[in-house]
């Protein structure tokens, strides 16, 4: 079976503490409850979450959708953005099967990214290793006014904003890639095997989430 591999690259610094951390908790809740009401997301769909503080970690490995279980997360430390995204490529590296001329493999990742701050590391060395890899579409999300929009540009052209980092905007947030997934996973079920590789072909972003031209 050809996996369609989800990465979700979460921000647990300090500045995630109390209310923010918490609606991201409730938020993979939802987010896995919903998507497996989805016939095709549960055929296709494998889940994985990485987190960075003060360094980057891989607390869930890429998991079949019926499977996965939301981790626990606790908030605390800097911005280490850098280094998720250079585990980010590791881990992509080794966990989604390459296509030969002898076998299809798996379909190209859709990688979400959520930040409410700006890097304290050397983010670029990351997206460096990070750019090596074929990313169906990267989706980065700015939580609050403390995130650096241009930053997120520059990792990937699909940057959305929430004006704060609350329970019910990171809800929204949530809701929506809740929802791209299914469209993926639909669209490698029955779109004769093409990848999502635009913001145009997921679904529209709620008004809590601005899209950064």
């Amino acid at each position: 079976m050809r996996k369609l591999p989800v990465y979700l690259i979460l921000d647990t610094s300090g500045s995630m503490t109390g209310e923010p951390i918490e609606a991201v908790k409730n938020g993979m809740q939802m987010l896995v409850a919903a998507l497996r009401q989805d016939p095709y997301a549960l055929e296709t769909a494998f889940l994985s979450v990485i987190t960075f503080s003060h360094s980057a970690e891989q607390v869930v490995p890429l998991t079949e959708l019926s499977f996965f279980q939301a981790p626990d997360l606790v908030a605390n430390g800097t911005t280490a953005l850098g280094d998720a995204l250079r585990l980010a490529a590791d881990r992509i590296d080794d966990e989604v099967t390459k296509s030969t001329m002898e076998v299809k493999g798996d379909w190209k990742p859709m990688v979400f990214i959520m930040t409410d701050g700006v890097p304290t590391d050397d983010w670029q060395k990351g997206l460096a290793a990070y750019k090596k890899q074929k990313i169906a579409i990267t989706v980065a999300c700015a939580a609050g006014s403390k995130a650096d929009t241009k930053v997120l540009k520059q990792i990937t052209d699909v940057v959305v904003e929430l004006d704060t980092a609350d329970s019910s905007s990171i809800s929204a947030f949530f809701k929506w890639v809740s929802a791209s997934i299914s469209t993926g996973s639909q669209k490698v079920e029955t779109g004769g095997g093409d990848d999502i590789d635009s913001i145009d072909e997921l679904p529209p972003p709620p008004p809590e989430l601005n899209v950064v031209i």
